[in-house]
């Protein structure tokens, strides 16, 4: 018998949706404005990749919704081995991982906050992190939940068995909401040594890409129609573009503007559904620096039923040519738990990379490797 940790922070992601940026200490308030829990889900992508090892597999987990109740429903065989208080919280995290002994791999399903706190529980055997919350900047976790399983998968059965330590990151949520990022390191996990499958760490743009910025900024300005709503989404280069309109914008939010005006700033999914009703909407979005990520982290507003509304053909993406070449020929990628919408936004985009100037970039909304 293989025998497998399984951590799954049910409150991650809540705070994502509805315009919280993030789900510590908020996470009653993010239920008040109509959040739906998605953890649970996000974990279960992640342990169908599973299923060939079903009968030969044994998942210590938490009780009831930390992962007992979700290895129940998939039916696989399961110890519990901690507790899990209502609402769980980040001891139960940390508890969890100290029982987990037993386990040769530990998954995991949250976001920065929960990677810290296993890292601080002092976990040190390999693990791999399923992306379920609202920032996840930390090289950890998964490209994507099926990534996760089928890491997961591919080091059970001897195809992966390398690993290498990833950085646990997390920032101030409280600075992060008033639109600041305030980023510290919090330890290492030990991962399968997979980059494709596996998320890249976040990176900063250098304040030398601030002029060509600016021509993308010009450029983008240039192509915006009268009449028509234009959601705004996080990102220095983005916010380069409000610059240049002389509007004040929410950097780590999506804001809406048209014929050259605020018309709502920091929306919520249910803000943008509302506004998009008998308006042409077009969303502009730049991918985070060094993940490339373009939809699912840190802008999960937008969600599945914006994404239909505002269609493939009404997607501006800005960068920067030295943000796109630090790529290395890797995809932009989409995660926005919907697998019908992932791949209607994937194949090969124009990216305004300056002032008349283009690049084909392509933009997958899945993994790269197979088990």
């Amino acid at each position: 018998m293989k025998t497998v940790g399984l951590i799954v922070n049910p409150i991650a992601g809540l705070g994502g949706r509805v315009g919280l940026k993030g789900t510590d200490g908020v996470a009653d308030e993010a239920l008040r404005r109509g959040a739906v829990p998605a953890a649970a889900d996000r974990a279960a992508a992640a342990l169908r990749e599973l299923l060939p090892l079903r009968d030969s597999l044994l998942i210590l987990c938490p009780a009831g919704e930390m992962g007992e109740a979700l290895c129940s429903r998939l039916g696989f065989t399961c110890k519990v081995v901690s507790g899990c208080s209502v609402p769980s919280s980040a001891a139960d995290t940390a508890a969890a991982a100290r029982a987990m002994g037993g386990a040769e791999l530990l998954l995991f399903a949250g976001g920065d906050g929960t990677a810290r706190d296993i890292a601080a529980a002092g976990w040190t055997k390999p693990s791999v992190g399923i992306p379920a919350g609202v920032k996840i900047h930390s090289p950890v976790y998964a490209v994507r939940p099926e990534a996760a399983g089928r890491l997961a998968l591919r080091y059970l059965t001897g195809r992966c068995a390398g690993t290498r330590e990833a950085e646990v990151v997390d920032i101030d949520e409280d600075a992060y909401r008033a639109g600041r990022v305030s980023t510290s390191l919090y330890g290492c996990l030990t991962v399968p040594d997979d980059r494709d499958l596996l998320q890249h760490g976040k990176a900063p743009s250098p304040a030398s890409e601030r002029s060509l910025q600016r021509a993308i900024a010009e450029e983008m300005r240039e192509r915006m129609k009268p009449g028509v709503n234009y959601l705004i989404g996080p990102g220095t280069t983005t916010k380069t573009l409000m610059e240049l309109l002389g509007l004040p914008n929410t950097l780590l939010g999506v804001d809406l503007i048209r014929d050259g005006a605020l018309v709502q700033a920091d929306l919520s999914e249910a803000d943008i559904l509302r506004s998009m009703a008998g308006h042409e909407t077009h969303l502009i979005l730049t991918p985070t620096g060094g993940q490339g990520s373009l939809l699912g982290r840190g802008n999960q507003q937008l969600s599945a039923a914006v994404l239909r509304g505002v269609g493939t053909q009404r997607l501006h993406i800005l960068a920067t040519q030295e943000k796109l070449f630090a790529l290395s020929g890797r995809p932009l990628l989409v995660d926005t738990g919907d697998n019908e919408v992932d791949r209607a936004f994937s194949g090969y985009a124009r990216v305004i990379v300056g002032y008349h100037e283009e690049q084909m970039i392509r933009i997958s909304g899945e993994s790269k490797n197979d088990p």
